[in-house]
C-alpha cells in the first residue's frame, strides 16, 4: 500500500533571519495602522492594538527562547554580548509600555501619544537588531546553523501561538 500524500502545505524553509524580519515587517505594518487609525474607528484601535500584543508576545518570546541564546553562544566579542543584552532591555521596555497603552481610552490624544511611542520603541529595536544584530550573526553563525534555528524559531511560533489561542478560547468559554 503506498504511503499517503499530506495535503497540508509545507511552508518553505527559511533561515532565522529572513523569519525574524518578516515578524518585523509584519509589527511595522499593523504599528502604522494603529498610529493611522483614527479614534472614530470603532473598536479598530483595541483590535489592532490586541494583535499587535500577540504578535509583540509571540516574536519576543522565540527571540529570547531560540535566537538570541544562540547568538550569545556564538558572540566573540564584548560588543556582541552588548548586542544581545540591549536587546533583552529594549524587549523588557515594550513590555512596560504596552500596558499603559493598553491602558489608555483609544479615543484620546493620549493614546495616540503612547501608541506613538510604542511604535518608535519597536521600529528602533528592529532597526538595531537588522542593521547591527543580524549582520554580526550572518558572520558568526554558518547557513546551516541559520536555517536549523529558523526551523526551530518556526515551531516556537506555532506553539507560543497556538497557547494564545487556547488562552482565547479560555476566555470565551468562561
Amino acid at each position: 500500500m503506498p504511503a499517503q500524500k499530506s495535503t497540508a502545505r509545507k511552508k518553505p524553509a527559511r533561515d532565522a533571519i529572513a523569519l525574524l524580519k518578516e515578524d518585523h515587517k509584519r509589527v511595522r505594518k499593523l504599528l502604522g495602522e494603529l498610529e493611522e487609525s483614527s479614534d472614530r474607528a470603532e473598536g479598530k484601535r483595541e483590535k489592532l492594538l490586541s494583535t499587535i500584543e500577540d504578535e509583540l508576545k509571540i516574536h519576543t518570546k522565540i527571540e529570547e527562547d531560540v535566537f538570541y541564546p544562540a547568538f550569545f553562544d556564538a558572540a566573540r566579542t564584548r560588543d556582541d554580548k552588548e548586542l544581545y543584552y540591549e536587546a533583552i532591555e529594549e524587549h523588557h521596555v515594550v513590555d512596560l509600555v504596552l500596558p499603559e497603552v493598553k491602558s489608555t481610552d483609544p479615543s484620546t490624544n493620549e493614546f495616540a501619544a503612547k501608541a506613538k511611542v510604542l511604535k518608535d520603541l519597536v521600529e528602533h529595536h528592529a532597526e538595531e537588531e537588522e542593521s547591527e544584530m543580524f549582520p554580526r550573526a550572518r558572520k558568526l553563525m554558518n547557513r546551516e546553523r541559520l536555517m536549523e534555528l529558523g526551523e526551530e524559531l518556526a515551531r516556537a511560533k506555532e506553539s507560543a501561538r497556538a497557547v494564545i489561542v487556547e488562552k482565547l478560547t479560555g476566555m470565551i468559554r468562561s
